[in-house]
């Protein structure tokens, strides 16, 4: 295969002579068709516990469409690694606003630490904690709504009994108590919705107060026993209403009711609270996690769409730290890997993002910038007709021309970022790029910048085409990083299982393979 595919390039000049056979070639190498992927249902059955997981929450009802998508498959994924691993806590790499982390939390019940490097999205994470309150609001009474639902359905397809009364409420309220007095002590975990934090709630029981069959003491014994709902989620505590009970009088049934309620309130309060715990921290392949969370246990790491290096280090200090279960990391943004041998300078201290496995490095294989810049490119976007920023793409190009053949500069810390989309015309953005560049367009007349592109304006489409050839090979690349991510954990003797999973859709989501790994459990 190599053979003929390598006649895609003339043997003297190396140049590209036949495009057919290079987009067979790019295809070829893909992810998607070497066979080295697990497919998501086979591990979300593999994982598959007791538990029917949790429904109710739409993410797309705060989310725009792209992070519903992501977020919804991911925490579903994620939460089915946690129950098998027998763990709660969860440490969100590169965190962001918190869209991963605050779904997990709210919808799955784990404690989640979100950290990020950036202050501002900790902030706004901090905010989106306040505007999801009224969202939980909602929910929680939606789920209120299906339970009662739920309940009526049941009761019409059994028969009424219809001599429940008041005092039947009361002796099994009675009941419980006495069941609670056996335990002395009793420790309320697992059924709290912390939204992210595990908290107990506890119920000391005093035998004094438990021993007459007065009104007076009944009625305290149903106080204290209503207290345990304090922190209970509201949809977990059934209404005691006409519709379920045929009671002549209201009497303590009344009272019961109304206490319910002002305690589902307080409850609704209380789990509103925290949704969970965002953090800022910049993560290296060295951070110590313990520092950063100081209550830090048994966990996994996740990361969606974690930038450059740090998809890198995440792997790296799961597979340093026993505490860390299992790992669930979406890289992207490959353009900011740092490379170990891109450059002749030797610097043996620093921890690189790529090459990660042993082969590579023993091969001392570099991508460069430009292959990690196609790598980020989207061919299946493309493909269904989303092309690419041509225009955009021309303007960065002849910018290029202009620095370095007016200014002489040909590398440069600085970035132009999206300034196509706020400039008028090409003068425009080409004056605001060399602001942003700290050149001096001052020495540049008008005049001088559209004879560049008029110079270039009738090589347009050789661009566009040169683009294409680079989205072609763009999945070829990203095959690269991902397998030497893979190969990476499969040389660590303390992993379990390892595998590369497509977790989106490629046309929402471009960036949509899991590097996914569970450590050995101990026996």
């Amino acid at each position: 295969d190599d053979d003929i595919f390598s006649s895609a390039f003339c043997e003297n000049s190396e140049k590209l002579i036949n495009v057919h056979l290079f987009a067979l070639a790019a295809k070829y190498y893909s992810l998607s068709n070497l066979g080295v992927c697990t497919p998501l249902e086979d591990v979300l059955e593999a994982l598959k516990g007791d538990s029917e997981g949790a429904t109710g929450i739409k993410p797309d009802e705060f989310m725009n469409n792209k992070k519903s998508h992501e977020v919804q498959v991911m925490s579903e994924l994620v939460d089915s690694i946690a129950n098998y691993c027998g763990i709660k806590q969860v440490v969100d790499v590169g965190s962001g606003k918190g869209y991963l982390s605050s779904f997990l939390s709210m919808q799955y019940n784990l404690k989640v630490y979100g950290i990020d490097s950036s202050s501002s999205n900790t902030n706004g994470a901090h905010e989106r904690n306040r505007k999801l309150k009224k969202h939980w609001r909602a929910y929680q009474s939606r789920g209120k709504e299906n339970l009662k639902s739920q309940s009526l359905e049941m009761a019409n397809d059994r028969p009424v009994e219809h001599e429940l009364n008041c005092k039947t409420i009361n002796e099994e309220l009675l009941n419980n108590a006495s069941s609670l007095q056996n335990q002395g002590q009793v420790i309320i975990q697992d059924l709290v919705p912390s939204c992210g934090f595990t908290e107990m709630a506890t119920l000391e029981t005093n035998t004094a107060d438990l021993g007459t069959g007065t009104q007076s003491h009944e009625t305290k014994l149903s106080e204290e026993v209503l207290a345990v709902l304090n922190v209970l989620p509201v949809d977990a505590v059934e209404d005691f209403s006409s519709s379920h009970f045929n009671c002549g009088e209201l009497c303590e049934e009344e009272k019961v009711q109304r206490k319910m309620t002002s305690l589902k309130t307080k409850a609704r309060k209380s789990s509103e609270s925290n949704l969970y715990l965002p953090l800022t921290s910049c993560i290296t392949a060295e951070t110590e996690l313990s520092d950063i969370i100081t209550d830090l246990e048994d966990c996994m790491m996740v990361g969606l769409h974690t930038c450059g290096d740090l998809a890198a280090n995440t792997l790296r200090i799961f597979t340093a730290k026993p505490e860390i279960k299992a790992v669930c990391s979406v890289g992207c943004c490959y353009h900011l890997l740092s490379e170990q041998f891109e450059n002749q300078e030797e610097c043996h201290d620093q921890v690189w993002g790529f090459p990660m496995c042993q082969y590579l490095k023993d091969e001392c294989w570099c991508c460069g910038r430009n292959a990690r810049m196609s790598a980020c490119l989207a061919l299946e976007r493309v493909a269904v007709g989303q092309m690419l920023p041509t225009e955009s793409l021309f303007y960065r190009a002849v910018l290029q021309v202009i620095i370095e053949e007016i200014y002489g500069v040909t590398k440069s810390d600085r970035h132009v970022g999206k300034t196509f989309s706020k400039s008028s015309s090409f003068t425009d953005y080409v004056r605001r790029s060399l602001k942003k560049l700290e050149l001096d367009d001052s020495k540049l007349p008008d005049s001088c910048i559209m004879d560049y592109y008029e110079k270039y304006k009738h090589r347009m489409n050789e661009l566009e085409a040169f683009n294409m050839l680079k989205v072609v090979l763009a999945p070829c690349i990203e095959v690269l990083i991902l397998l030497d991510r893979l190969c990476y954990l499969k040389e660590q003797k303390n992993i379990a299982w390892s595998g590369l999973v497509k977790l989106f859709d490629p046309v929402k989501s471009p960036r949509c393979y899991a590097v996914i790994a569970l450590k050995n459990q101990p026996c």
